[in-house]
């Protein structure tokens, strides 16, 4: 018999083999972006909500993959990487959910499978609109606050004021932080260490 867990853990890994999150599958379906939401799939008065067989077709349609696709990711367990906690990048620039290591903490974070999450740490910020090129609206970053991160890499930085940013590490001192935009049409940004709350490597981008 099919449980709840096996079959809404299949749409997990299928949106992850697409290289998205849940809402970013369900948004390619022509869903509602809440439709496969991790809040979604229990009621309010804690009965179990089942994914319809229309909206499992057309994520499938979405995904590129087969009903024997999908039967084979059910109950399998996370076999192309493991789930880690998902924030909207938006929402990450509010207090709350990160502690003072820059690790999710705090209410609000969802689950997301991805290809791969070798730091416990891990989490994933799903990008909304095109503010920070080249990354899109419905891309999702996964971030590792445990990687080394070396000149080049592209990193995200919370400030202690709360502000978040996506750059590239241009160079970095005992007391200054020297970030290049991605896109090249921004100004480089250089921050005092001492005003940065966190900065963690991205790892992986479903682009």
């Amino acid at each position: 018999m099919l449980t709840h867990e096996q079959i809404w853990g299949a749409l997990d890994r299928l949106a992850a083999r697409a290289g998205l999150s849940p809402s970013g599958l369900a948004k390619r379906a022509g869903l509602d972006p809440t439709t496969f939401n991790k809040s979604k799939r229990v009621t309010s008065d804690g009965r179990e909500r089942w994914p319809s067989t229309e909206s499992i077709a057309k994520a499938l349609t979405a995904a590129g993959s087969s009903i024997d696709i999908f039967v084979q990711l059910i109950g399998d367990g996370v076999r192309d990487g493991r789930s880690v906690p998902l924030l909207g990048f938006a929402q990450a620039a509010s207090s709350g959910h990160f502690d003072e290591q820059g690790l999710p903490s705090g209410k609000g974070w969802s689950e997301v499978a991805l290809p791969s999450a070798e730091d416990d740490h891990s989490f994933a910020l799903e990008i909304s609109g095109d503010a920070l090129a080249p990354y899109r609206d419905g891309d999702v970053l996964l971030v590792s606050p445990g990687t080394p991160i070396r000149k080049g890499d592209r990193v995200v930085v919370k400030t202690r004021a709360g502000e978040m940013l996506v750059k590239a590490l241009k160079r970095r001192t005992a007391k200054l932080l020297e970030l290049q935009s991605l896109d090249g049409a921004q100004d480089e940004r250089t921050l005092a260490v001492a005003d940065v709350a966190w900065i963690a490597r991205i790892v992986w981008a479903s682009q």
